[in-house]
């Protein structure tokens, strides 16, 4: 179990369109740094800090990095939605729940919000939660068609952005530069420039959590930036700090790459 740091464990393996599914147990108040992310959560919070007990929210793609305080004996459920069932999922495509979190009550109808809540009341732990979150979302995704054509454009542009340009990538899919760009926002979230800038800062920090001597050109080459001075401009855009001082940071909260992809 956790104590004050910041690990979360993964909940089994995902499949084809499963959540990633993670727990977090904090058992003393902690700071904490929310690390961006590309992602779709849904999110459970369990604790004597928290409103009725538990809450549910959705919260949709972040592009800056903020701090908090976590209160001592909160558990965490977070499910990562697969690219692609996100509007399956919680009924809104991606570009209306970027920056935002959002009651889950808010996107469901009520008689699925009371089905979910009255179960998760019930689990005994948080991994008994994290397994009945993840049937709730199964349950979702098998009543609903979750790909078509804007989806495997997206999916599509996602797999080429590290390598070309959205101009290029276009071209190659057969569709206007403004067309890739409209449906891109909404089925992830983001602009594909903001969508490559934050895989690519991804990328270079868990590089860096990784390693223990932090060759930070080495790992500015390696995530895509131009060059080490790059890095740093998006590392202060995106955190406030330079790396150096986001990586002590992280590890002064005994963080480790999985971190990475927390709430």
């Amino acid at each position: 179990m956790l104590q004050s740091v910041h690990i979360p464990r993964r909940v089994g393996t995902p499949g084809l369109n499963a959540p990633d599914v993670f727990v977090d147990e904090c058992a003393s108040d902690s700071k904490r740094v929310a690390v961006p992310s590309t992602g779709v959560h849904l999110v459970v919070r369990f604790g004597p800090h928290v409103p009725r007990g538990f809450d549910i929210h959705a919260m949709g793609p972040r592009v800056k990095a903020h701090r908090k305080l976590i209160r001592g004996g909160q558990r965490t459920v977070f499910a990562r939605l697969a690219l692609g069932t996100y509007r399956a999922v919680l009924g809104k495509p991606a570009s209306e729940l970027a920056g935002e979190i959002v009651a889950l009550g808010d996107l469901w109808d009520t008689a699925a919000t009371q089905r979910l809540e009255e179960r998760l009341a019930a689990a005994r732990d948080a991994a008994s939660a994290a397994m009945i979150l993840k049937s709730a979302i199964a349950d979702r995704l098998e009543s609903a068609k979750c790909f078509d054509a804007h989806t495997w454009l997206a999916k599509s542009t996602v797999r080429r952005l590290d390598t070309r340009n959205v101009a290029s990538v276009a071209e190659d899919l057969g569709v206007s530069e403004r067309h890739l760009r409209r449906i891109f926002r909404e089925a992830v979230g983001l602009s594909p420039k903001a969508f490559f800038k934050l895989t690519r800062f991804e990328r270079a920090l868990k590089a860096a959590m990784n390693s223990g001597d932090s060759n930070w050109s080495a790992i500015a080459a390696h995530a895509g930036y131009y060059d080490q001075a790059h890095m740093i401009a998006d590392f202060r855009s995106i955190t406030g700090a330079t790396p150096r001082e986001f990586l002590a940071e992280m590890r002064s909260q005994n963080c480790r790459a999985g971190c990475v992809d927390s709430t």
